[in-house]
């Protein structure tokens, strides 16, 4: 083994071990990657940022714009809001938004998809009287299972395309992945709604309970004793127990930050702020005895007018997406109030207890936030901190904005099918053409844009080309064929799927890979195989992230509105990654024959 190949292993190594910890973000890993590998003489230095302009760095900004273009047309959310009314049947609703969420996935950014039609998802939950967290998940699982469909439906795809073009001199066309994709994400979305739910954990409330359908354990907030209060002089113990399913109390804070011990024994002063952990309705039964909620403060107009109304304050409860700008921060530190004039009501995390105070807790990924705004401006205060809401969107469909979008979008899609332009060529003249059509802004469009994910790509993508330049790519591969010895080409693919599976449920996708591709190029020319099949199966395998909710974002995205934990993933995520499994050894070798 060469100093070269030893040294992006290492590489490799740390780069996997650093994706699976977590604590540095994905894009910084890549660069660290990017930068060491230059260092060591893996990468040249002429060429290390060559990937900021690659086919599938550029493919995946177009995308995702014209995604939140298309999100803007209103058709997406006439059609989903229709499926409610389909059937009362819970099984065809489920299928129908899963199967939508499917087949939107395979031509927009599957987040965006998630994101659109999670508020669908919630109200039908409402009407049906059901848990979300039956219908959730398996919408999450269907649009990761709907990119795989597509050349531009997930960035795996479009990286071993690119992996194919550099060494059989032509990537993979927009559809060739449906061969193999379409059936898979058929079996797979009727798996997740005939059976996979039947399998998550009875866990909450009904949906049809209240007006909230969301399976949130508890949230927690600030509660304050004001002056005058009716429970001013009474034990805490006391005002508890008048109220049915009463919030847990996790401190009891007095003047200069005096934390009280011994709670329940405690005489209520005015001034005094409880922190407490609850259902909305305990919590608004404290408020009736006599509580005031700390964060609900004076808000100003956005037009300067003064101070808003209570009349015109509404309240709207809003999930924090993976990579969102606010995660990492706290309310203090971006200034919610005052720069965006939102109120920071209460915070649910699943599966975590929350112990600071609220305008001290850091934000983070699937946490559900209650906040309150002036009702007019209140939906883009929240896009403009990067949350996701939870209701349905009302949005008056104009048929002939409508059509000049969605016909922009079909004649690239066209182009890229036909072979006249190149993916990233049709995708971003779409998009300039929305752009002009004013479908949507310039700065919508780099709102829209992930460059996390833009920086995460272009960083691996010559680390991944030195794993196969170097021959190191080729000496793994080897080592595999060699461990399985006279196994077959089909069982060599199964094992290649498993191991892609297993590393993309623990880290980024598109980092899986970029590891994976050069390795089952090496293997196909170690059994003196094509390559093709086996190139498939890592793009199946890097998107069948189904077993952690860090998986994949759509994963995590649900986590809090569902009301899951962590390992409530597995229950669903492993017969349905044995089922893919199953289904993809069989059938990719007949559809790319060895």
């Amino acid at each position: 083994m060469s100093f070269d190949q030893s040294a992006i292993l290492a590489v490799l190594v740390a780069v996997v071990a650093l994706f699976v910890w977590g604590r540095l973000r994905v894009d910084v890993v890549a660069l660290l990657a990017l930068s060491v590998s230059v260092a060591i003489g893996v990468v040249p230095a002429d060429t290390a940022f060559a990937g900021f302009g690659h086919p599938a760095v550029i493919t995946v900004a177009a995308v995702l714009g014209l995604s939140a273009a298309l999100g803007r047309t209103g058709v997406i959310d006439l059609i989903a809001s229709r499926i409610g009314r389909l059937s009362d049947n819970r099984t065809v609703q489920t299928s129908a938004l899963c199967g939508l969420g499917g087949a939107l996935s395979g031509f927009m950014n599957n987040v965006g998809a998630l994101a659109l039609l999670m508020p669908v998802a919630l109200s039908m939950a409402r009407r049906g009287g059901f848990r979300s967290g039956m219908i959730l998940m398996p919408l999450a699982f269907a649009t990761i299972l709907g990119g795989m469909t597509t050349l531009i439906g997930t960035p795996p795809n479009l990286l071993v395309s690119g992996f194919r073009r550099e060494t059989a001199g032509q990537g993979f066309g927009l559809f060739d992945f449906a061969w193999v994709g379409v059936p898979l994400a058929l079996a797979g979305i009727a798996f997740v709604t005939l059976v996979g739910w039947r399998l998550l954990p009875v866990r909450g409330r009904t949906g049809g309970s209240d007006d909230r359908p969301f399976d949130i354990a508890s949230y927690l907030t600030e509660l304050r004793v004001p002056e005058g209060s009716a429970v001013v002089g009474k034990r805490l113990d006391e005002v508890l127990e008048g109220v049915e399913n009463p919030p847990v109390v996790d401190a009891l804070i007095r003047s200069w930050n005096q934390v009280v011990r011994r709670l329940h024994h405690a005489v209520l002063q005015q001034g005094d702020v409880l922190l407490a952990e609850g259902e909305t309705e305990s919590i608004q039964a404290l408020v009736a005895k006599g509580f005031e909620l700390v964060p609900a403060k004076e808000l100003e107009r956005g037009d300067g007018g003064g101070l808003v109304g209570r009349e015109a304050l509404a309240l709207m409860e809003v999930v924090v997406p993976p990579r969102a700008w606010i995660e990492g921060r706290t309310p203090a530190t971006i200034d919610l109030r005052a720069r965006y004039g939102l109120n920071l009501l209460a915070i649910a995390r699943s599966g975590a207890s929350l112990e600071r105070r609220l305008r001290d807790q850091r934000f983070a990924a699937g946490d559900v936030l209650l906040l309150q705004g002036e009702r007019e401006g209140l939906l883009e205060a929240v896009r403009a901190i990067g949350c996701l809401p939870l209701a349905e969107r009302r949005i008056a469909l104009q048929p002939g904005r409508a059509l000049v979008p969605l016909a922009v979008f079909g004649a690239a899609v066209l182009a890229t099918a036909f072979g006249l332009f190149p993916a990233a060529v049709s995708l971003v003249a779409a998009l300039l053409g929305m752009v002009l059509a004013r479908t949507i802004a310039v700065r919508e469009v780099y709102d829209a844009i992930d460059w996390q994910v833009l920086v995460l790509l272009a960083a691996m993508i010559p680390v991944g080309g030195a794993l196969e330049s170097t021959g190191a790519a080729r000496l793994l591969a080897e080592g595999l064929a060699s461990l399985a010895g006279e196994l077959p080409p089909r069982l060599l693919l199964g094992l290649l799927l498993v191991l892609t599976m297993t590393l993309s449920d623990v880290m980024n996708n598109a980092a899986t890979a970029v590891v994976m591709a050069p390795i089952a190029i090496g293997v196909a020319a170690a059994l003196g195989v094509d390559a093709d099949p086996m190139l498939m199966a890592v793009a199946v395998g890097a998107s069948a992230a189904f077993l952690t909710p860090i998986g994949h974002q759509n994963n995590l995205l649900v986590m809090g509105p569902g009301g899951y934990r962590f390992g409530d993933y597995w229950r669903m995520g492993l017969p349905l990654e044995v089922l893919l499994t199953a289904l993809a050894v069989w059938l990719i070798p007949v559809m790319w024959p060895f």
